[in-house]
């Protein structure tokens, strides 16, 4: 293995929860053991990546009800190509070379799996997307 291979593996945050079997397909055994650890991992970058996105579009999330930012951030991650794009380069970045073959033969199957966690992500800390100046003053 390179040294790059250990790093990237090496930093990457153990989720327990996480199963791993022999009867799982190909694509869940890579959710599991690539996605979710690399996903986990960018985990504050994608917080303030989506923090410059809300603001590079007007700041409008700041004024909708909880129902319509969850629609934003679904919006944001499934229709906004560029955005998406740029979060995918984010989660391949950190895979080995041994990993980005196995992308590559199911890519389109695995993109979903990867932004649905990534939207999963977003969704469950939604509360650290409120107005910068609201949070200074707690």
């Amino acid at each position: 293995m390179s040294p790059r291979q250990i790093n990237l593996k090496d930093i990457r945050p153990e989720i327990s929860s996480t199963t791993i079997n022999d009867d799982m397909s190909s694509d869940e055994w890579f959710q599991n053991s690539v996605l979710r650890p690399v996903i986990k991992l960018q985990n504050d970058l994608l917080i303030a990546v989506f923090k410059n996105y809300i603001v590079k579009h007007k700041s409008v999330f700041y004024d909708l009800i909880l129902e319509k930012r969850i629609d934003y951030i679904e919006n944001a991650i499934h229709k906004d190509m560029k955005f998406r794009n740029s979060v995918k380069g984010m989660v391949i970045g950190l895979f080995t070379v041994e990993e980005y073959s196995m992308y590559t033969q199911n890519s389109s199957a695995l993109n979903k799996r990867m932004m649905n966690i990534v939207k999963e992500r977003l969704l469950s800390q939604i509360q650290l997307f409120e107005k910068p100046e609201l949070l200074a003053a707690v």
